[in-house]
């Protein structure tokens, strides 16, 4: 398997009024999945001093503001302006991937537009970002977590199961990766190639590991009871114990 990152033209869009400057390193990290991130804009209105911290990210990682005033009180221009530029991004054809930093359910068909035309949409928010906009990206990332997973040491992977940032175990995870692994094909000792079952459980949901605390999907199925993971010269494959 090669593991060469992809050399796609990632374009990030943020909307700085709902997404944390925290969590920008481990966001561009995270887009390394699609390719380099050339194109970075992040929008708001640079009068709050809320933005303070968005400011000083602007300049250590070469983003570029996008200056959005509020002309009506509680409500601001930020998404019709990031909408704007996206489809203008989209239909220059000169973009590969997209990232969409936000907790704002508005941007829901900006996504599915996107996607429409075969593009990946990475969307970054909060646990809180309503269901809508999280289903709509083919991965949707809980940037909480994924900021502590970088502060913090990787997990053990023997913990009796995947557990979300609340600490309860998440059902839900544990049937995707089984309805993925059941889905995948299998050698006669019953194990799948862990590529194919990571792809099948992206193509079913907004499903990524990040979200749970694990940097790596064998870690992820290590750490679920009934799986164990076998690493070949190969790759990485799992099986389901019965």
């Amino acid at each position: 398997m090669n593991g060469d990152l992809p050399t796609g033209n990632v374009a990030l869009l943020i909307d700085a009024d709902n997404a944390s400057a925290s969590a920008i390193d481990p966001v561009l990290t995270a887009l390394a999945d699609l390719g380099t991130v050339n194109i970075r804009r992040v929008y708001g209105n640079w009068s709050k001093p809320a933005l303070k911290g968005w400011s000083e990210a602007a300049l250590r990682y070469a983003l570029e503001p996008q200056q959005q005033f509020d002309l009506t009180k509680g409500k601001n221009a930020t998404d019709m302006k990031m909408t704007i530029d996206a489809m203008d991004l989209l239909a220059s054809k000169r973009v590969t991937g997209f990232g969409i930093m936000s907790s704002d359910s508005d941007f829901m068909p900006l996504v599915t537009r996107i996607r429409q035309d075969g593009l990946t949409v990475y969307g970054f928010g909060r646990a809180t970002t309503p269901e809508g906009f999280r289903a709509a990206c083919n991965r949707f990332i809980d940037i909480d977590t994924l900021v502590r997973g970088a502060e913090a040491p990787p997990p053990p992977v023997a913990a009796p199961a995947p557990a979300t940032a609340s600490g309860k175990v998440d059902a839900e995870v544990v049937r995707i990766l089984i309805d993925a692994y059941e889905a995948s094909r299998r050698d006669p000792g019953g194990y799948a190639s862990l590529g194919e079952v990571g792809q099948r459980a992206a193509n079913r949901s907004s499903f990524d590991v990040r979200s749970y605390g694990f940097a790596r999907l064998s870690d992820l199925f290590e750490a679920v009871p009934g799986f164990e993971v076998d690493r070949r010269d190969g790759g990485a494959f799992v099986r389901r114990r019965r």
